[in-house]
């Protein structure tokens, strides 16, 4: 005898929207938040980058090469520091030119990292100097006997004086007494990709001994007199420029780590049930976002706060030229960041680390709606209606967020935060998209 076929209850899975199951029709109102913080920075940048070089006195001499080395981060005004050292070395007599000394970034050739240089406002014109980029690098010995140490050949068989330039900050993937800064740089960066490579083929953990061991190791071959640290405010805006000198920088990166740490912008709240971010990028930070400001790297929490269930990507940044590294720390991604993500940046650069997760794509949603709505029924013991949620530009912009209501509190008792607008229903457009957008 034939049966009836059983009831299927819920939407039609085949319908045009086929996650309106997760719908949920009662969301928190969010107010936009102002959070503050100290404000203090360099006003007078080219002054500020003279006084770090006097204060080196006189180890540049006239008709002496010099190298100086620019990274692909995202550092504030690092183009005006850059045409500042320039013209710090010219003004001794010296011949300055330019390498990038970002690892495997851009993709790895030289074209690329030409492209980061200038999508941070790097060019020969704007610096005044000449750019020379290339992967050839010269192995100029062997630590332990074992690991090999690479050095940008442009810098080292080109130039009488090497300089890097970096900002100085806590790293997203490993702790150490130094993590990003002038011995990074040194030991990675001008490395080019096979010294990136050899590298990240020991694995994270052994960076906290490494990168001091091949940064001390490269300064005692290459004349490398002093390095210009920089550091940032909790804006994210330069707050001081200061030359390291070669002998003192395991000793004072130390010191400037620590402070970097102090200033680094950090969430108003330490419980969040869904973090959305407005775009993530290589210029934002180097895993795309921060993990020192989400709590999060690949193997899980990073132990450190904050706890978030859920981040929501929303796009790319136009700087990070299509590397979409660290889209694997989110859990839903917006369909407009995937397709702009470049599978050749983004692999070269997740494969060199060896960090495959990186470049793994979340569950990718049409529209923010939906991304909000996917991300909330992917929480544990949430409610819609009384979720924490909270979005911001990215993690190195911080000082506006919306927050919903029942967040609110937590974010207010920081004494550092106030309510700008709201709160108000969370607005969306005809496409489905958020109808309001964070201030710059």
């Amino acid at each position: 005898m034939n049966q009836d076929p059983p009831v299927v209850a819920g939407p039609d899975p085949s319908a045009e929207d086929p996650f309106a199951v997760f719908r949920h029709e009662h969301l928190p109102p969010w107010a936009l938040v102002r959070h503050r913080f100290d404000a203090t920075e360099v006003t007078d940048v080219e002054a500020a980058v003279e006084a770090a070089f006097a204060a080196m006195g006189d180890v540049i001499r006239p008709g002496q090469r010099v190298c100086l080395g620019a990274g692909s981060r995202g550092i504030d005004r690092i183009a005006e520091v850059t045409a500042a050292a320039v013209q710090a070395v010219r003004s001794r007599g010296g011949e300055p030119f330019c390498v990038p000394a970002m690892g495997s970034h851009g993709g790895a050739t030289a074209e690329g990292q030409l492209e980061v240089l200038a999508s941070l406002g790097i060019t020969p014109e704007s610096i005044g100097c000449d750019i020379r980029s290339s992967m050839e690098t010269v192995q100029i010995g062997q630590l332990e006997g074992r690991i090999p140490v690479f050095f940008d050949r442009h810098a080292l068989q080109e130039a009488d004086v090497v300089i890097p330039i970096n900002r100085v900050k806590p790293h997203t993937d490993f702790a150490g007494p130094v993590e990003s800064g002038l011995l990074k740089m040194i030991a990675i960066g001008f490395g080019k990709q096979r010294g990136a490579d050899t590298f990240h083929r020991e694995g994270f953990p052994a960076f906290a001994e490494l990168i001091p061991a091949v940064g001390q190791y490269s300064l005692s071959r290459v004349n490398i007199p002093f390095g210009l640290a920089l550091i940032e405010n909790s804006y994210s805006r330069l707050l001081r420029v200061e030359a390291v000198a070669a002998a003192w920088i395991w000793d004072r990166e130390r010191e400037l780590r620590d402070e970097a740490d102090r200033y680094l912008g950090r969430l108003p709240a330490h419980d969040f049930d869904v973090l959305v971010l407005d775009q993530i990028g290589k210029d934002v930070s180097g895993l795309g976002m921060d993990s020192n400001v989400v709590g999060r790297y690949y193997q899980g929490p990073t132990g450190r706060g904050p706890s978030i269930q859920r981040i929501i990507v929303r796009d790319l940044t136009d700087h990070t030229e299509g590397n979409a590294v660290g889209i694997g720390l989110a859990d839903v991604a917006l369909r407009r960041a995937v397709k702009r993500m470049d599978p050749a940046r983004t692999y070269m650069n997740s494969i060199t680390a060896k960090t495959p997760e990186g470049a793994r794509v979340a569950i990718t949603a049409d529209t923010d709606r939906d991304a909000l709505d996917i991300a909330l029924a992917c929480c544990v013991k949430v409610d819609a209606a009384s979720a924490r949620i909270a979005r911001i530009v990215d993690t190195k912009h911080l000082e506006w967020l919306y927050v919903s209501e029942p967040l609110l509190p937590d974010v207010l008792a920081t004494g550092g935060c106030e309510i700008v607008a709201g709160p108000a229903p969370i607005g969306f457009d005809a496409s489905g998209n958020f109808s309001d957008e964070l201030p710059e």
